[in-house]
């Protein structure tokens, strides 16, 4: 009788244990994807933030730069597909990513032929809303290399997390899964980058 009971207290207590560590484990992981999830809204809200600029930037320089048609209906074409391309960050994979890497360096590219296309036009180079407008261009592409990196960053924690065993356990039971970086390639991958031919091409 005394062996059963303790035999019960000890499973009991086992059961406890476990419990305490899968939620434990669990509650980790969860809190682990949110960070991605928030670092990934503050990606959105860099990218954004550029996309909101550019109608203005394409006014003021339609203005000074009538025949640069081609150059500014290729900034508003490579915004427009850009915005298209969304991610759900509960479910992002490399492929998504990738998409949304060649969208905004599209986006990229195509206002740095725009900016380029300024140094033809001195009283363009000059205008005070052009300058603001650049100012803020620059600033907003240095955020964006910063929130990328702290995307790679928390997105290296959560998937280590999740490959550490025996969290790896649990994160197979529950389907969480790995999470895609940002990956610094040659062409429309690339870091976004713009040169403004104001300073040495460094941010």
């Amino acid at each position: 009788m005394k062996k059963g009971c303790i035999g019960l207290i000890v499973l009991a207590v086992f059961a406890v244990a476990l419990f305490g560590w899968v939620k434990g484990t669990y509650n980790g992981l969860v809190s682990s994807q949110e960070n991605v999830e928030t670092a990934w809204a503050q990606v959105e809200n860099v990218y954004q933030r550029r996309a909101d600029l550019i109608p203005n930037l394409v006014e003021t320089v339609k203005g000074y730069a009538k025949h640069e048609q081609e150059t500014l209906e290729g900034v508003i074409e490579a915004r427009a597909n850009a915005t298209k391309v969304t991610i759900d960050p509960t479910n992002m994979t490399p492929e998504d990513l990738q998409k949304y890497q060649a969208a905004q360096g599209d986006v990229t590219n195509a206002l740095s032929r725009l900016i380029a296309v300024s140094e033809n036009y001195p009283d363009l180079k000059a205008n005070q809303n052009f300058l603001e407008l650049q100012n803020q261009l620059e600033g907003t592409e240095n955020r964006i290399t910063v929130e990328r990196n702290k995307f790679n960053e928390v997105a290296r924690e959560y998937n280590t997390k999740r490959r550490t065993f025996p969290t790896n356990i649990i994160a197979g039971i529950f389907n969480f899964g790995e999470k895609p970086y940002f990956q610094a390639q040659e062409g429309a991958d690339k870091a976004p980058k713009v040169d403004f031919g104001t300073n040495d091409g460094t941010h």
